[in-house]
């Protein structure tokens, strides 16, 4: 069950997923110097419109593809904040692939009902979760997270 496990936020501190309980929520593997970086902006967007009506985006940096997020989680943070104004929660820096794996991304890989147990392609793959924490669907890195606004609305109304 995806509210056992326990993360650690960008400050070193232990959070049980438990914390996001009855929230539709928005996994995604990051990095600051990345293609796809710009969806920041986007993923902002959609924080600012639904944050109130019990949305959550959870930011985990991942610097395994090319090391496109270099430097330590406070510098990524502080990064994200300057640069997109971040206000989502972020996370220390994890793996997400590999026998490093973080346990999280091992179990979103295997429990997905999209591509199950296959590998993350790259960074901002995304995990749409549902206020129960059921995995709804896995979007790969090209998918911009304006295009999955409708799949959360239809959560966040259940």
């Amino acid at each position: 069950m995806l509210y056992e496990y326990v993360v650690k936020d960008w400050k070193g501190n232990e959070v049980s997923l438990s914390t996001f309980k009855g929230k539709v929520l928005l996994i995604v593997n990051t990095a600051t110097k990345c293609g796809f970086t710009p969806q920041y902006e986007d993923l902002m967007e959609l924080y600012d419109k639904y944050h109130d009506q019990g949305f959550e985006i959870l930011d985990f940096p991942c610097n395994q593809f090319l090391g496109q997020a270099p430097g330590t989680s406070e510098e990524i943070h502080h990064a994200c904040i300057l640069s997109w104004r971040i206000k989502f929660p972020q996370f220390e820096k994890i793996k997400v692939n590999g026998k490093m794996a973080h346990p999280l991304y091992t179990y979103l890989k295997n429990n997905s009902p999209v591509s199950t147990g296959k590998r993350i392609a790259w960074n901002f793959t995304k995990f749409l979760i549902d206020r129960e924490g059921h995995i709804v669907n896995r979007f790969e890195p090209k998918v911009n997270p304006l295009a999955i606004e409708e799949d959360i609305v239809k959560l966040l109304n259940k």
